[in-house]
């Protein structure tokens, strides 16, 4: 069956998009943010918390319990002798079970059985499965921060790492879609505006904006005056090999082929939370757009350091009057959960986008392996291994960004409809079980029933 993806312009009517004829033959210019690589349910459901001041009850406990409650009752009417489950999620599980409640002899006998199901070369549980082990371990050596670092100490070099991401961009649509919810939100919030600054928490290779500049060149009544301040991230930085000059190169090639002012503002690699404004140059006139993508979850909250980064960044944000922020996440509750409900959320999470990539590769494709290993394998130990700061992948669903947002004053910005039929589009490039789910004013990208990733606008 012919399939077909979008590139994208601006007429009189706003956003226009050209078809292609697959993924591969999308023009090159992709970015994809290094969120994926430093760090990935059903967001039908809100999260949840102990603290009630942050945090309502929701299904996804009863979900949560419920699996857990299923594991239970069936290993409680095992005699001692019975063999593990069969079942390798329900194994997993087991195993988790046995870490949380210090029950080290019977954890050493499941992994030992588990370590027999799993391969990186397997069904997408067994691949998983192989990661989630190694996580156990190093939780239960209490080694997970040691081996986070030693994980990021061993990744292949810059060139090898663009591949991988680039691999992931043209194996599932996550990618596209971050970048065409953010870039739509952004032209239609500044169509009217001949002065516009956009403010990337996540510059990465800079090329996530090309298309979106090549439209605003193109835009009916003349183009507009651009200018893009980049945080930059040790992870981007060392994917291209150079500092945050090359970007200002390619910046200045891209003004040139079409014809738009383009200026370039670097703000060296920095913790998001130590942005300041005095870094942002922020003028009058000029809409300002902000863009979070993939990257606000690593941003610590209160459960981790009591003065909230997370929130302050958010106020301080919204104190730049922006006219639109954009912002898209892994849809995971992985921030405040306990440690064996996060583990079988991660599990749940993983499994969905684990099966997700077996539609563009071979279940045996080098490709395929290495984008899990160097794109997903790390978040996964991370957030099973780590706790306190040194656990930084620390995901919310869209409902309590949804809190965060509008408790530091920010309203929420419908997204364009157009935008979100093409999305539609884009997805049906790629499987048939892939959806867009619109929700609570954003969109939820979602394999089968299993939401991944969220996207949303605010001013």
């Amino acid at each position: 069956m012919e399939s077909h993806c979008f590139a994208y312009g601006v007429t009189a009517a706003g956003l226009s998009y050209t078809p292609y004829s697959n993924p591969s033959s999308i023009p090159t210019g992709f970015d994809p943010p290094s969120h994926f690589y430093n760090h990935y349910h059903d967001t039908q459901h809100q999260i949840t918390s102990t603290d009630s001041n942050y945090f309502h009850q929701s299904p996804l406990d009863h979900h949560i319990r419920h699996a857990l409650h299923e594991l239970e009752s069936a290993l409680m009417a095992a005699d001692d002798d019975d063999p593990p489950p069969t079942d390798l999620k329900h194994l997993l599980i087991a195993c988790a079970r046995a870490l949380s409640e210090d029950e080290l002899d019977e954890f050493d006998k499941l992994v030992a059985h588990a370590r027999g199901r799993v391969s990186i070369t397997g069904a997408p549980i067994e691949r998983l499965g192989a990661y989630m082990l190694e996580g156990l371990v190093a939780r239960k050596e209490s080694s997970g921060a040691n081996i986070y670092r030693a994980l990021k100490c061993h990744e292949p070099d810059g060139n090898d790492l663009l591949s991988y991401m680039h691999t992931m961009y043209q194996l599932c649509p996550y990618l596209k879609f971050t970048y065409m919810a953010a870039n739509g939100a952004i032209a239609e919030a500044c169509k009217n505006h001949d002065r516009i600054h956009i403010i990337d928490f996540q510059i990465a290779q800079g090329t996530q904006w090309t298309t979106l500049l090549q439209a605003l060149a193109d835009r009916p009544g003349g183009a507009p005056t651009v200018r893009i301040t980049g945080v930059d991230d040790p992870v981007s930085r060392f994917a291209r090999g150079a500092g945050l000059a090359a970007l200002g190169e390619r910046f200045a090639e891209i003004s040139k082929k079409f014809n738009i002012r383009v200026e370039f503002q670097p703000v060296p690699a920095l913790r998001a939370q130590d942005v300041t404004r005095g870094m942002l140059d922020i003028r009058a006139g000029e809409a300002l757009a902000v863009n979070f993508p993939l990257q606000l979850h690593h941003t610590p909250d209160e459960s981790v350091d009591v003065s909230n980064p997370r929130d302050g960044l958010l106020r301080m944000v919204k104190s730049l009057s922006p006219k639109v922020v954009t912002l898209v996440e892994q849809e995971s509750n992985t921030n405040t959960a306990a440690f064996l409900p996060r583990f079988v959320e991660t599990l749940e999470y993983y499994t969905a986008m684990f099966e997700s990539l077996d539609v563009g590769a071979t279940r045996g494709s080098k490709e395929r392996i290495d984008v899990e290993q160097h794109c997903l394998a790390r978040d996964v130990v991370n957030v099973i291994a780590c706790e306190g700061k040194e656990r930084v992948e620390r995901h919310e669903l869209l409902g309590k960004w949804r809190s965060r947002f509008m408790m530091a004053g920010f309203e929420q910005c419908a997204l364009s409809t157009y935008v979100n039929s093409v999305i539609r589009g884009l997805l049906r490039c790629y499987s048939e079980h892939y959806s867009l789910v619109e929700k609570d004013g954003g969109m939820l990208l979602a394999w089968k029933t299993r939401n991944l990733i969220s996207a949303s606008a605010w001013h």
